[in-house]
């Protein structure tokens, strides 16, 4: 299933389930609470063991279920209200939009700046150009973007990054050898040739063949909750 479904997908469908949860129980009774979560176990487990027949028809049951709760919680009807009403916003606003948007340069960052720092939420990535400091931070929700091409690495560097919902992008020069650990509990992974389609609650570890002999040599550490990891060479 998660072949057939974007790590991206799955990140917008986390939100918008966290955000009708929230409101359901501050803004409403929260009577439909108990139905949301039974048949969303049922969709879990049923996903767990979807290669038998009883998996399959736990998870389309509880998919049928989850939706028809979902649709029924009145926090839903108020969100697609919203949503209409952005939506005639944002065309009536399109007209009024550059056609060709400018892209400024980053900054050129200092040694005692950190090149990327821990956001609760947003995208970020490094600049155009900066000084090198190991990077280790946490994140919240967003993607993570970073390129060792535009900086001058030392022997040894460190990437570690903690992260919820969101994927790390890395683009790695064609000298720099590298050894990763990463750990995903929804998500893919493509390292250079490598690809893992499904990750479920899984580790990787993958290095290079000179990493430790040859250099520069980047050390990377990251975790997720939900989101993909993708490393390239530049």
């Amino acid at each position: 299933m998660l072949n057939k479904m974007g790590t991206d997908t799955i990140n917008k469908l986390l939100l918008v389930l966290v955000v009708v949860l929230a409101a359901e129980i501050f803004l409403f009774d929260g009577d439909n609470l108990f139905s949301l979560l039974f048949s969303g176990l049922l969709v879990y487990f049923g996903h767990r063991s979807y290669n038998r027949k009883a998996g399959k028809v736990m998870f389309w049951i509880g998919l049928v279920f989850l939706i028809m709760t979902i649709m029924s919680m009145a926090v839903v009807r108020f969100l697609l209200f919203l949503f209409l009403v952005l939506l005639i916003y944002n065309y009536t606003q399109s007209g009024k939009r550059s056609d060709s948007p400018s892209f400024p340069e980053g900054p050129v960052l200092t040694p005692e700046e950190p090149v990327l720092s821990s956001k609760l939420w947003g995208d970020d990535s490094t600049p155009s150009s900066y000084a090198w400091n190991d990077i280790n931070i946490h994140g919240g929700i967003g993607d993570k973007t970073i390129d060792l091409s535009r900086t001058v690495l030392p022997d040894k560097a460190l990437i570690s990054i903690r992260h919820l919902i969101g994927n790390i992008t890395i683009y790695v020069p064609y000298d720099t050898e590298i050894a990763i650990d990463h750990s995903s509990v929804i998500g893919r992974a493509t390292i250079f040739d490598f690809e893992k389609k499904e990750l479920w609650n899984q580790n990787i570890h993958y290095r290079t063949e000179h990493y430790g002999i040859a250099s520069p040599g980047v050390r990377i550490v990251t975790s997720v909750f939900s989101g993909d990891i993708e490393v390239k060479r530049i």
